[in-house]
């Protein structure tokens, strides 16, 4: 079990985890990062970031699902499956998407995985590709030509946090995230970054992460781990309800720790510390959504199966009254229970409970397991789907914190779902009011 987990368990604040991972990533072994200003941006911002490994990686990949998918989408599918034990790097630039730019825009993605194959010695389906930020105009790729030669010069094992920040559009911090895991075979470390601030709600929006680890998978052990993690981490953050054309999660795994992971307890262990980078570069997301000023852990418990729980939960996350009441700081529960209802999934109203909690609390807020544990420090709004005599001064206390939890019990089952999100403010508007000007 990783050192993150055993925080998690002996903490009701799912955030101690997250701390314990939201660091400067120092090193992987046999990786080095660099992240460069290019010129694609103004005022000589970092805009592009390579990543690149001594030796060829394993790599798996997990992609939006979007109809309309960016160039460098479709060329980094292609890619894993021409050479997904064979990949050598990753380029990352900001400033531009390189969607919905046609042929063009393939043969310009194509292009700068060529150039970096070049620049390391290593054939072109050995490099995959991301982009991001805004839609439809084509790659400036004189900017990109010069700046893959500066930054393969400024390759180094620390170069990591350069390469956070270069991959930034309206984000306003980088997000890194790494641990050691503790495998049978002996300690490989995992670690990654990310991107994304709006356009949010991934379903594998702009939302990038590269993740790399020392340890050697096969492929379909890799791609399965990256999967499981995925699920429970990524496709669980809303900020917005907009999926991007351009999200991307790729996993690179070099080998270089001398630890080979199988099938059997390695592999738990090892897509345990997956998850948790993963849940902790999806959590830095949504703290860092456009505008956001509360962070929300929505809890549902109690539904007939896990799709209807997650469906509800995306429904109250991605309503605008309900996002707007949390950045009132007002616990106004009525809109949580009609957005629920409208969910899509069979429902029974006079069944439904709802608490809220300071905090960012386990699944378990409101049941007298968890008050005989310390107490969570829950209010229950709603019993059998009506109020409950509570104070309206303890409704808000809850939400007088940067982060609230909201638990929604279906009482339909014993399926759950939990869902990150957070509220939309005035400055959400600005934004993306004036997101190309």
């Amino acid at each position: 079990m990783t050192d993150t987990a055993m925080v998690a368990q002996q903490s009701t604040d799912t955030g101690a985890a997250d701390n314990a991972l939201a660091q400067t990533i120092g090193r992987v072994a046999g990786f080095q990062a660099a992240g460069v200003a290019s010129g694609i941006r103004k005022s000589e911002r970092l805009d592009l970031a390579l990543i690149a490994s001594e030796t060829p990686c394993t790599a798996a990949g997990v992609f939006t699902t979007n109809l309309v998918k960016a160039a460098p989408v479709l060329l980094d599918q292609a890619h894993l499956a021409h050479s997904a034990n064979g990949i050598r790097a990753v380029v990352v630039n900001s400033g531009v998407a390189n969607a919905c730019t046609g042929e063009q825009g393939f043969t310009d993605a194509a292009e700068t995985a060529a150039c970096v194959a070049d620049t390391l010695g290593c054939a072109t389906p050995d490099v995959l590709v991301m982009s991001t930020g805004v839609i439809g105009i084509p790659l400036p790729m004189d900017k990109i030509r010069a700046g893959i030669t500066t930054a393969a010069d400024a390759l180094q094992p620390e170069g990591w946090a350069d390469a956070a920040r270069a991959i930034m559009t309206t984000d306003t911090r980088p997000k890194c995230a790494a641990l050691v895991v503790e495998t049978p075979g002996g300690p490989v470390t995992i670690a990654g970054i990310a991107k994304g601030s709006g356009m949010i709600a991934p379903n594998m929006a702009t939302m990038l992460a590269v993740i790399a680890t020392d340890a050697a998978l096969e492929a379909p052990l890799l791609q399965g781990a990256l999967q499981a993690a995925n699920a429970v981490s990524f496709n669980q953050i809303v900020v917005d309800g907009d999926m991007s054309t351009n999200d991307s999660v790729v996993v690179l795994a070099n080998g270089a720790a001398g630890v080979t992971v199988e099938a059997g307890p390695a592999l738990d262990a090892f897509t345990e510390g997956l998850t948790a980078v993963c849940t902790a570069l999806a959590k830095g997301l949504v703290r860092d959504g456009e505008g956001a000023s509360r962070f929300i852990t929505l809890h549902i418990t109690g539904a007939a199966d896990e799709e209807s729980a997650r469906q509800v939960a995306m429904t109250i996350a991605t309503s605008p009254l309900v996002k707007t009441a949390f950045y009132g700081g007002d616990a106004n529960w009525g809109r949580i229970l009609a957005a629920a209802g409208r969910a899509g999934v069979p429902l029974d109203a006079d069944k439904l409970g709802l608490w809220f909690a300071a905090g960012e609390k386990s699944a378990a807020i409101g049941e007298p397991s968890a008050a005989s544990n310390g107490g969570s420090g829950a209010v229950q709004l709603v019993a059998n789907g009506t109020p409950t005599d509570y104070r309206e001064a303890d409704a808000a206390a809850t939400m007088s914190d940067e982060a609230s939890t909201v638990r929604l019990d279906l009482g339909r089952g014993a399926a759950t779902a939990t869902v990150w999100t957070c509220d939309l403010s005035h400055e959400y508007v600005t934004i993306n009011g004036h997101y190309r000007t």
